[in-house]
């Protein structure tokens, strides 16, 4: 089963989820992060650092779920 992750606001960007996640050190860092590694947002594959998530949206990255709450 997957982690469930609280956003602190209504959404949250694909970006700031993985520097919450300690995915990257820095924002600028999730570009080449969503190139190298399978990112998964609601089964589909994403590499927009920008794309929002919102509670109920589930990330797979690199064999692991997590659940936007």
């Amino acid at each position: 089963m997957g982690e469930e992750k609280q956003a602190l606001k209504e959404h949250i960007t694909l970006g700031q989820f993985l520097k919450a996640q300690n995915f990257i050190s820095s924002g600028g860092e999730a570009k080449h992060f969503l190139i190298e590694h399978v990112v998964l947002v609601n089964q589909e594959k994403e590499q927009r650092r920008g794309r929002k998530l919102y509670p109920g949206d589930t990330v797979h990255i690199d064999q692991q779920s997590y659940t936007i709450t």
